[in-house]
């Protein structure tokens, strides 16, 4: 869009109501439509077609697609030795899906580099009511009993849409993003979005791309919607990440 305005979209407007991506701001970056709401159908279809909601208490429900976007394929994530030597000590264990809910409030807690958080109340329910549908999962690392970080996003067909990640413990998040990498490389996702470029993310091994490249992807690792539940019933050392 080069006219500086936005779509607004009504609460009984169909999923499929958004316009073209290729109609998203250049600034600020990839703002795409407003209004709506959160309904299940509503981000399926969103994400599907590489359109999130991203907004702050106060704001309209805001619609994005950034170009470029920033992503992990098969083998780029990247594993220092640093990590790798933590890991083989570590007596933490992945577990997915046990509390999803405590994640998503780890996500929203206020952060000394952050003045607000965009997980509103209104993000948190939806997103507890897409897990409860099967659509969003939670991966927690846990040590001690004790959640000590991990991360949440939306699962479709072959592709992880990653939403936000927290840590306790230096490099439990990382862990989270190793654990998620590890099943882009045994086939199970094609593609692990993260959304936004972060030079945290790039540090990781994610590469951007450009949005029309990241679409045509999601033609083919999203295709017709389906959940996923391909996750392991019990908890994984996270040693095993690198044995």
């Amino acid at each position: 869009m080069t006219d500086g305005h936005v779509m607004w979209l009504a609460d009984d407007d169909p999923p499929n109501s958004f316009p073209s991506v290729d109609r998203a701001l250049q600034e600020p970056d990839g703002l795409l439509a407003a209004g709506g709401d959160l309904s299940p159908s509503r981000l399926i279809y969103a994400y599907s077609h590489g359109i999130f909601p991203w907004y702050e208490d106060g704001q309209p429900l805001l619609w994005w697609s950034p170009d470029p976007r920033c992503i992990f394929l098969p083998g780029d994530f990247h594993l220092s030795r640093r990590l790798q030597r933590d890991l083989h000590r570590s007596d933490a264990e992945i577990r997915v899906n046990t509390a999803f809910a405590d994640v998503v409030r780890a996500c929203a807690a206020p952060r000394r580099s952050e003045q607000g958080t965009w997980i509103t109340p209104a993000m948190m329910s939806a997103y507890q009511h897409l897990h409860e549908l099967g659509w969003a999962h939670s991966i927690e690392i846990w040590q001690a009993e004790k959640l000590i970080g991990g991360l949440y996003g939306v699962a479709i067909g072959k592709t992880f849409f990653g939403e936000s990640m927290f840590s306790k413990q230096p490099n439990a998040s990382k862990i989270a993003l190793l654990f998620l990498a590890k099943r882009l490389q045994t086939g199970d996702f094609d593609i692990l979005d993260c959304q936004v470029v972060s030079s945290h993310l790039l540090g990781l091994g994610a590469r951007t791309v450009a949005r029309s490249d990241f679409l045509r992807t999601l033609e083919n690792a999203c295709g017709d919607p389906v959940s996923y539940n391909g996750w392991p019933h019990g908890p994984i050392p996270c040693a095993n990440l690198v044995t």
